[in-house]
């Protein structure tokens, strides 16, 4: 990242600027970071000026304590006014609810688009994330930073051989090193299911976009949302999963974000 602006709360929030054309901030979901942006960042350039940037506690980003999901909508506040005052907004996974609620909070939004926003479709999931919830608050307390992850990884289907592999991996310490920001992401998640009365505030049109070959609870999250504000488009991907390919979904964006309706 090579720029740098202060939210509200005087954190710094690290961000890089690529292209030319409509404003759109890329925000990214949880255990990530603006890098993992990049390369959706650059196939959109040549068509918007992108913004990507470090979510606070991650990255070159700092972080101030207490958290709160208000304090994420005044970092996306403050980067809309490095980019001009006005920009669209792209939010995958956990993200998308972030990108969500600053449209409902007023910000100077002219687009939202999300990518499979994870909001629990029924009362049973509500409750698993509930207890993930939980178990995750007392993880971090206890600085056991390593379960943790194992417990975010497991909520996303990841198979238990699977987990036992990535603690091994080069990735993990890494994974760790941004393990408290989970509970960043599970506060902006809210209560987990579909904020139906939050989203009838969003007063710009918004693209919910979920992958065909993604599980059918997620698909019905994106057609939730976009069901949910007062203008919202649903569409899927053939042969997307929650891995979206950056060149598959570049061009929908791109055009979404260009139109002036």
């Amino acid at each position: 990242m090579d720029k740098k602006t202060v939210s509200r709360d005087g954190t710094e929030l690290a961000y890089a600027r690529a292209g030319q054309g409509p404003a759109v901030i890329l925000v990214s979901g949880a255990m990530s970071t603006g890098g993992t942006m990049a390369p959706l960042a650059g196939l959109l350039a040549d068509r918007c000026t992108v913004f990507r940037y470090d979510r606070r506690g991650r990255g070159e980003s700092g972080d101030t304590a207490p958290y709160a999901v208000q304090r994420e909508v005044e970092d996306l506040a403050a980067l809309i006014d490095a980019a001009g005052g006005e920009a669209a907004l792209y939010g995958i996974s956990s993200g998308g609810a972030l990108v969500l609620e600053a449209a409902a909070s007023g910000l100077p939004v002219r687009r939202v688009a999300v990518y499979e926003t994870p909001f629990a479709v029924d009362e049973d999931d509500a409750r698993g994330r509930a207890e993930y919830t939980a178990n995750l608050t007392e993880a971090l307390a206890q600085g056991r930073r390593g379960d943790a992850v194992e417990l975010f990884l497991r909520l996303t289907g990841l198979a238990e051989d699977m987990i036992r592999g990535a603690r091994q991996s080069p990735m993990w310490a890494g994974m760790e090193a941004i393990a408290p920001t989970l509970a960043h992401d599970d506060s902006v998640m809210g209560g987990g299911l579909v904020p139906r009365e939050r989203l009838a505030s969003v007063a710009v049109p918004v693209l919910a976009v979920a992958g065909e070959a993604s599980p059918p609870w997620l698909r019905e999250a994106a057609r939730a949302v976009a069901d949910a504000v007062p203008d919202g488009t649903y569409r899927t991907l053939a042969g997307q999963t929650h891995m979206v390919d950056p060149t598959v979904l570049a061009p929908v964006l791109a055009e979404f974000f260009g139109r002036r309706d």
